[in-house]
């Protein structure tokens, strides 16, 4: 039985949740960021 299916299965699901995983932490990044331009031009 060949397992390369499998094996690359395994690379898309990995590749696919890191590529998530920096998504949701660059909407977060680009979050915080104009919530401290924001206090910045309160003061």
């Amino acid at each position: 039985m060949d397992h390369t299916p499998f094996i690359f299965a395994a690379f898309l699901v990995t590749a696919l949740g890191t590529l998530a995983l920096v998504a949701q932490s660059w909407l977060a990044m680009r979050k915080s960021e104009a919530l401290a331009d924001d206090l910045k031009s309160v003061k």
